[in-house]
């Protein structure tokens, strides 16, 4: 059975064009970068062009202000403890509700264990920050604000150069996760106030375990690991070679064809949804009708579990999710879907579709082809759907 797979914002296939960049760096040129001698000499200058081709997708000013990392999670958890180590006068962050996991998890740790007192900024029903709330949480006392580029589960792209503008009038550094926003939108860095971001191979077509963290010249990093000279002293550890050969090559990539890309993708998320939206009764894009991403559509289907909903799709050959990966195992409903103020009813039935480069028309086809039948068939076990539905509904 062909699988229709719109579950990229967990992971995406390696492109084949990017597996053969890497596979000469697993036996072939396989020499530790940081050895002295013609083995180590061999792979220097591809990990030079691994940096030169994530700065220029970034639209950042130098290539050394990119710093190799093992990927999103560590490159979020660095950026945060190095911004409260570099100044210890100010104990205090600024982040939002809807942020990855990855990101809440450090900050929870940092309230429990008293080193950091965490300001979290709401969103409206749209998935809207509250800018002005933001704006009254910053004082001498902050250190970072650390808001992401565009949410893992809704697609909803926040304005991190306002948002960066304001944290420097407030002398806090500014960092934004921006694991699904890399490589699916335009990005200039060099032309923000952004100090930190955060980035990952995976989600673009590249490999798992490779990140960068993006270090603004001048800003100050307190490295988490120590102990090597890697990556001018910011990260130690042996660097993986193929891993960033293969990040650079999937940012290459993604550059060449960034614009038809979101053009046609925004194009086949549009027609999902509204053939959904038209198909199913009470149903609703949770998220929508601001600014996102082009490849992610979050939808609920009230009173149609989301777990029962995804088995069916499964077995029919649709692979999606129900919100992120990281949080996968938990019976709670999402974090990101509750700071939305939906009602229990949605918030049962969301499904998170997310479309890559890799998407076609026929993997549409397939999901508004079966999706309707198994949302009335999981409906149809739910005690609450019979008050519920429309009355057109049969």
């Amino acid at each position: 059975m062909t699988v229709a797979y719109l579950d990229n914002n967990a992971t995406t296939r390696v492109d084949r064009e990017i597996a053969e960049a890497m596979s000469p760096f697993f036996s072939e040129s396989f020499g530790n970068a940081s050895s002295n001698h013609a083995h180590g000499a061999a792979v220097a200058p591809a990990l030079k062009e691994a940096r030169q081709q994530v700065q220029a997708l970034l639209g950042a000013e130098f290539d050394h202000e990119v710093v190799f990392t093992s990927g999103g999670t560590e490159s979020n958890t660095t950026a945060i403890f190095s911004a409260l180590e570099t100044a210890p006068e100010r104990n205090e962050i600024v982040t939002s509700l809807v942020e990855h996991p990855s990101v809440l998890g450090v900050c929870q740790h940092l309230e429990r264990t008293g080193r950091a007192r965490v300001h979290y900024i709401g969103v409206n029903a749209s998935g809207d920050l509250d800018l002005d709330a933001l704006q009254a949480s910053l004082s001498d006392k902050t250190a970072l604000v650390s808001i992401m580029w565009a949410n893992n589960e809704t697609g909803r792209i926040f304005p991190v150069e306002e948002i960066a503008s304001l944290a420097k009038s407030a002398g806090a550094l500014f960092h934004t996760d921006a694991v699904q926003a890399f490589g699916k939108m335009s990005m200039a860095l060099k032309e923000t106030a952004i100090d930190l971001m955060s980035l990952s191979g995976h989600k673009i077509h590249g490999p798992k375990g490779v990140g960068a963290l993006y270090l603004r010249k001048g800003v100050e990093l307190n490295p988490l690991f120590r102990g090597g000279r890697q990556e001018r002293g910011r990260r130690a550890g042996t660097e993986n070679v193929p891993g960033i050969v293969g990040l650079g090559a999937a940012a290459k990539r993604a550059r060449r064809t960034l614009a038809e890309d979101i053009a046609r993708i925004e194009n086949l998320r549009d027609r999902l949804e509204a053939g959904l939206l038209a198909s199913a009764p009470l149903a609703r894009v949770n998220g929508g009708g601001g600014d996102r991403l082009a490849n992610t559509c979050n939808i609920s289907f009230d009173h149609a579990d989301s777990e029962a909903v995804l088995h069916g799709l499964d077995r029919a050959g649709v692979a999606a999710s129900s919100g992120s990966a990281c949080a996968l195992g938990s019976m709670e409903p999402s974090h990101v879907l509750r700071a939305l103020n939906l009602p229990p009813s949605a918030l049962q039935g969301a499904i998170r579709f997310s479309l890559s480069r890799e998407t076609t028309d026929e993997d549409i086809a397939k999901v508004l082809a079966v999706l309707p039948d198994i949302v009335a068939r999981v409906r149809e076990k739910s005690p609450l759907w019979a008050d519920a539905r429309p009355s057109r509904v049969a």
